[in-house]
């Protein structure tokens, strides 16, 4: 099932056009929605045919496509991208504005689920890293602008992916208990391939270590030899074991 286009604030107040949301229902009783974030360059259609095949059956699925803008590492060439992004690196510059619309948008898709269902946010590489910018203003209370962040995340996933604003990420934390708290207790899963040559594992690597010392101690980095920047079966397997127990799913369809 897919839903249309939907617009929203970006840079310098200019409105973007969210690209079609597909989404894929619970084949057994609706127990979390999780939305997933799409790389740079895709869409949510080819995710959502993935997520679907996984054997679980409790969770909702929501795969929105992102805006179509100038990208500063293809040179200003236009493609769908979450944030405008030089370098897929936790050194990079961040593109804050585009971060914070695009956690903004997937806060707004998770808003209007049922208060019994849990809520998690998940990704592949320039995915990943609009993931974890949620997990971060999830914890902190509000987005980078000040605006209140409106939802109660239980699980955030990146595969193969970068953490944004890593410089000023502990300083957030450190600003409050409550920050500290939420940190502490939310359950993040990374993967990283040992072969990814467009976001090096290295910077995996240096995501989870930033994320730690920042607070978030609930967090699992799962390391693939052999792997380049796409999924393999095995990955996705270990996604569906731990979403499995850290939502505590059930093993069936009823």
């Amino acid at each position: 099932m897919s839903y249309g286009s939907s617009s929203s604030g970006g840079r310098g107040g200019r409105r973007v056009e969210y690209g079609r949301t597909y989404v894929v229902r619970p084949k057994g009783r609706h127990q979390a929605t999780i939305v997933w974030l799409h790389g740079l360059g895709d869409n949510g259609a080819s995710w959502s045919q993935l997520l679907a095949s996984l054997p679980l059956p409790n969770i909702k699925w929501i795969c929105p496509t992102a805006p179509t803008r100038a990208v500063a590492a293809f040179g200003g060439f236009p493609c769908t991208a979450w944030f405008d992004v030089e370098d897929t690196s936790v050194d990079g510059r961040d593109d804050i504005e585009g971060l914070d619309a695009s956690a903004a948008h997937v806060a707004n898709l998770l808003s209007s689920e049922p208060s019994d269902v849990k809520l998690g946010i998940g990704g592949f590489s320039m995915g990943a890293a609009a993931a974890l910018h949620s997990a971060a203003c999830y914890a902190h209370g509000r987005f980078t602008n000040g605006v209140a962040y409106p939802v109660t995340l239980s699980a955030v996933i990146g595969l193969s992916g970068w953490l944004p604003c890593s410089r000023t990420l502990k300083s957030k934390m450190d600003s409050s208990q409550t920050a500290l708290r939420r940190a502490g207790a939310l359950p993040i899963l990374l993967s990283h391939g040992r072969a990814d040559e467009v976001v090096t594992y290295r910077n995996g690597e240096k995501s989870a270590d930033f994320l730690r010392g920042s607070g978030f101690q609930y967090l699992n980095f799962k390391p693939y030899n052999g792997l380049g920047h796409y999924t393999i079966p095995e990955e996705m397997d270990d996604v569906c074991k731990w979403l499995s127990s850290r939502l505590g799913l059930d093993r069936s369809r009823g």
